[in-house]
């Protein structure tokens, strides 16, 4: 098969495709004949030499596919073969064959495309997982996030739409902002021209958001817990802004707050199959009916992964996804 193999530290030109063996599926996993694979921010810091796989998954990057099953190991029900799926993944996404777990997959509706499909599994876990899950955000809560035209921005927006939160996003530009809004976002603010903090305090009258995901950390942790209410959660994701912050105890204490965080790659087949399952009971209907759809930016062919991530650090909105 083809596969994109990752040829050193460096820029997008590390990725070239290279001949692989298929993979084998071992007992509880699948093998998808890929359709679409999701292209994804920790995709980037793999290639980079920033994130490395965790024990046992492929040196391939790709967190999220689409596709057919092909062939399925033991303790799998056959039923599987013929059906499109999409997965969650540790890793091997971008290739023509993959293997994932059967119980980290979830079925793709007949009129949902396989690259809309193959967008949803890495963006959908996470923002779940921290909002819902860690941040407990319930509905009419108010939810700030940043970088709200991103892959985990916009599933934010769409999933607080559905389960009635009001939800703020801040964006670089005026063009973002317009962009988040015309998705549902609330409000968005342009943190470029605009002071976040004050945007979030005069948009709630004075009382602050419920949630806070954030993905940049640095200086903007004490500038999230100034715009955060009373027993109020902040989740974070990344640590784009760096892994350093300094962190004013006082409103913490006075305020009640919650400081949490997780990654998702390197969390456990057992919490991973739990997630898959809660998300199929409680959001997976929105994608049957139609209610949910990613936000889709661009597609490239599979061989063209490298001109894939020169597009994540261009100035996209939404999901970019190869095609196989």
């Amino acid at each position: 098969m083809t596969a994109i193999a990752i040829t050193g530290k460096g820029g997008p030109e590390v990725l070239v495709p290279q001949d692989m063996p298929v993979p084998v599926p071992a007992a509880d996993e699948v093998l998808l004949r890929v359709h679409a694979a999701g292209v994804n921010r920790p995709d980037v810091m793999q290639r980079a030499g920033l994130y490395p796989p965790p024990p046992g998954a492929p040196d391939t990057p790709g967190l999220e596919v689409a596709g057919e099953v092909v062939a399925v190991g033991d303790n799998v029900d056959p039923s599987l073969l013929g059906t499109r799926q999409c997965a969650l993944v540790a890793g091997g996404g971008y290739a023509q064959f993959c293997v994932a777990r059967a119980d980290h997959c979830l079925p793709v509706p007949d009129d949902l495309p396989m690259e809309q499909a193959a967008a949803l599994p890495e963006t959908l876990f996470t923002v779940w997982s921290n909002v819902f899950e860690r941040g407990l955000a319930d509905e009419g809560e108010w939810l700030l996030v940043h970088g709200g035209t991103s892959g985990i921005g916009t599933m934010a927006i769409k999933l607080a739409i559905l389960f009635g939160l009001k939800i703020i996003v801040t964006c670089g530009r005026a063009a973002k902002c317009d962009a988040a809004l015309a998705m549902g976002a609330h409000h968005a603010v342009d943190y470029k021209s605009q002071d976040f903090v004050e945007e979030v305090k005069r948009i709630t009258g004075g009382r602050g958001v419920d949630v806070v995901l954030d993905m940049i950390s640095g200086d903007y942790v004490a500038r999230n817990i100034a715009c955060m209410a009373d027993d109020a959660r902040h989740v974070t994701i990344a640590v784009q802004g760096g892994v350093k912050a300094e962190i004013p105890m006082h409103k913490v204490l006075t305020k009640r707050l919650t400081l949490t965080g997780s990654t998702l790659r390197p969390r456990s087949d057992r919490f991973k199959a739990g997630l898959t399952e809660e998300i199929r009971r409680e959001v997976w209907p929105f994608v049957e009916s139609g209610q949910l759809r990613p936000a889709m930016d661009s597609t490239f062919p599979l061989e063209r992964a490298a001109d894939a991530h020169a597009r994540m650090d261009q100035d996209h909105i939404g999901k970019i996804v190869l095609t196989v």
